[in-house]
């Protein structure tokens, strides 16, 4: 039952963030301004295109797939190897995205006081360590 909550909560999550950057990619303004980080000056570290968009939601929505195959909630034929540390992939990256690589993104940046980095401080980096947490709990109950 645990197992079933978690899995669907982290499925939900992760259909949720692939739908938004799906949004983007298609041109969606909703969010984008505070999406991306920027520095003291407010210019874009970064200038995503709606490629990289597209990329990142289907990757979410694969991630998305391997928590549903690693519950058991939907039958997949995903390689043995591929099932057993898919997971822990998932979980790693976004352990590190919490992290963060200490100026614009992640609970250890020293860009905070921007649009971005305080979305981040509230939202995003707090977001990434729950799914690290609950991709944790899922592999070791599972």
């Amino acid at each position: 039952m645990v197992i079933f909550a978690i899995g669907m909560l982290l499925f939900s999550i992760f259909i949720f963030l692939s739908a938004i950057h799906f949004y983007w990619g298609l041109g969606g303004k909703w969010g984008a301004s505070a999406s991306v980080p920027t520095n003291e000056d407010g210019e874009k570290v970064i200038n995503p295109k709606p490629l990289d968009c597209f990329v990142v939601a289907i990757g979410l929505s694969v991630f998305a797939t391997f928590v549903l195959a690693k519950t058991q909630l939907f039958s997949m034929a995903f390689p043995t190897v591929i099932l057993n540390y898919g997971v822990s992939v998932i979980t790693g990256i976004f352990m590190l995205r919490a992290i963060g690589e200490f100026r614009y993104v992640g609970f250890f940046k020293k860009i905070k006081n921007t649009p971005f980095g305080q979305r981040d401080t509230k939202y995003y980096s707090p977001l990434c360590l729950l799914i690290g947490i609950m991709g944790i709990l899922l592999e070791l109950l599972s």
